[in-house]
């Protein structure tokens, strides 16, 4: 039987959009992928009983009043709609115990959704020398490595310590929401993976590993894999 999968989507000019490479990296395994709105509505309860799994995609920068902090200069676009209502729909997956998988800004969002915070920009908030974090390159080409966690859910996928990954993203986490832990890192200490010691899968990881799929990169495609076949049971 296939899994139904939540996609979250964006909102620009009263239109929804996914890239189709999240769509692509779901039916690659198996999945049925199923848009979600970015609704405030009464059947998140409902959505969040339908769907075997939530993917929790890319996108612009969060709302930081929704971690206690007004919004600094170097803030991006954000989209107060979509923050509330995948912080609604990821506490009832959580509290389901369904698979969820974020990705960059989707990492980032299910991280506050559970208590976490966030940097609004690491390159005006953190001190010290940083790694280009928006690359300059094609989307599927690793541009850093990603130190790997021993022992974590996120090494036992990938089954090596260290690989490449893409990088976008100019937001990060920062402290981790309880339950939760680091399962990677980059070499100037930015977080790019954490995952949920309570849940059976719920992972959030700061680079694009839809796009790197097209490259049939290996880490890229044993994520998705574990994350499906979780979505199957």
């Amino acid at each position: 039987m296939r899994a139904i999968i939540g996609v979250s989507s964006n909102i620009k000019e009263d239109l929804l959009s996914v890239p189709l490479s999240n769509v692509r990296a779901i039916t690659q395994f198996g999945g049925v992928p199923i848009v979600l709105p970015n609704l405030e509505m009464d059947g998140i309860e409902e959505i969040a009983s339908t769907i075997d799994g939530l993917l929790l995609t890319g996108g612009g920068d969060i709302d930081p009043t929704l971690f206690g902090e007004e919004p600094l200069p170097g803030l991006g676009n954000i989209v107060p709609e979509r923050d509330r209502f995948e912080v609604a729909l990821i506490q009832k997956m959580l509290k389901l115990n369904k698979p969820i998988l974020g990705i960059c800004r989707g990492a980032q969002i299910m991280s506050i959704a559970m208590g976490g915070d966030m940097y609004q920009d690491i390159y005006s908030q953190r001190d010290g020398s940083l790694l280009q974090h928006d690359q300059q390159a094609p989307n599927w080409h690793g541009s850093h490595f990603v130190e790997v966690t021993e022992g974590s859910l996120l090494r036992k996928i990938v089954g090596v310590d260290k690989f490449k990954v893409n990088s976008y993203h100019h937001q990060a986490l920062r402290n981790m929401p309880d339950g939760f832990i680091v399962s990677g890192v980059a070499s100037d200490g930015v977080i790019e993976s954490f995952e949920s010691t309570y849940h059976t899968f719920v992972m959030g990881v700061q680079w694009h590993p839809e796009s790197l799929i097209s490259k049939n990169d290996t880490s890229s495609l044993a994520i998705f894999e574990a994350f499906i076949n979780e979505c199957k049971k």
